[in-house]
């Protein structure tokens, strides 16, 4: 059998996943229908969850770490009064001991508002966090409990979409290291009503990414080669929060070679130093990231690699 040819395609997939099946199931799927030789997403969803999953190809992996600490947007279904050993519905349900009445709308907000802010949560024990290199939920399918220690995490916004009896549908936006599992327990509990699982998650998005711009499997698989490689976001839609900077062709040179380079006068003063700028040669051809030093010199941060702009360079003068 003939093994299919990787190619070193770059940019970035906007993915819708599906229910049921692992990040890392919907990443090997992309990367074998992209023929990719490289790619890695930016954040897991549990295989119950679905929603936005982002995925960096080739050299847009050199900077997938921008999305991996952006906030994200969830829509979570809550069951008030019942808790779960897994957080959520895949795991053994039960309902809580003397459990209140299901609480109103004017309760839920208030209650919720409660949240809002910085606030400490211990993660969950069916979690991904390694504990002498084995992730927590190796020791949680043994019954094992690790203690944890609690972090600090920040919860932007919480919005009501429905109550209906026990089931709470929110709209929640946070920082990211939020486990929505324990933030459903922690609001259940608050509510007078011991707890809460989730039985429904979808992340809606990431930073400035949507649930508009994504593409799912299905759709994926049955385009054309072109159609699917022009589904792929430039590198650069990933760094679109940092300045940007136009090189002449020896200073783009330069700092290709990893010297520092002077920052343009036009800039001075404009860029802080030890901000993170966007790197353009005068043909508009990105170029990686730099940082503004208190010399007012460029210096190195992340490039994209020489066989990658000369192949780039290859393709627009064929074009």
């Amino acid at each position: 059998m003939i093994k299919s040819r990787k190619r070193n395609i770059s940019g970035v997939l906007l993915l819708d996943k599906p229910y049921g099946i692992s990040s890392n199931k919907a990443l090997q799927t992309a990367k074998q229908l992209f023929f990719a030789a490289k790619c890695g997403h930016t954040g897991t969803l549990d295989p119950m969850a679905t929603g936005l999953l982002s995925i960096c190809f080739g050299e847009a992996t050199k900077f997938s770490s921008v999305l991996l600490g952006a906030n994200k947007t969830y829509e979570a279904t809550l069951r008030l009064g019942f808790m779960s050993t897994t957080g959520d519905a895949e795991g053994i349900i039960s309902p809580v001991a003397a459990t209140a009445q299901n609480p109103t709308l004017a309760e839920c907000q208030k209650t919720l508002s409660q949240f809002i802010g910085k606030i400490k949560q211990i993660p969950p024990m069916f979690s991904a966090l390694k504990h002498h290199g084995k992730p927590l939920y190796c020791y949680a399918r043994k019954g094992e409990i690790i203690e944890r220690q609690a972090r600090e995490i920040t919860i932007y916004d919480i919005q009501i979409q429905s109550l209906h009896y026990n089931e709470l549908q929110l709209s929640i936006q946070c920082s990211t290291g939020t486990y929505i599992r324990v933030l459903a327990e922690d609001i259940g509990k608050a509510m007078g009503c011991g707890g809460a699982y989730l039985t429904g998650l979808r992340r809606t998005a990431i930073d400035r990414f949507n649930l508009s711009q994504t593409y799912t499997l299905s759709a994926l698989e049955n385009m054309s080669a072109s159609e699917r490689d022009n589904s792929l976001l430039p590198i650069d839609y990933l760094l679109q929060d940092y300045p940007s900077i136009t090189l002449d062709r020896l200073s783009a040179l330069q700092i290709q070679q990893g010297r520092n380079i002077l920052c343009p006068s036009s800039m001075h003063g404009i860029i802080k130093n030890g901000r993170q700028v966007r790197l353009y040669t005068e043909q508009d051809q990105f170029l990686g990231l730099g940082e503004i030093t208190i010399e007012q010199t460029i210096a190195v941060k992340r490039l994209l690699s020489d066989s990658y702009l000369l192949e780039y360079t290859a393709q627009s003068f064929s074009s």
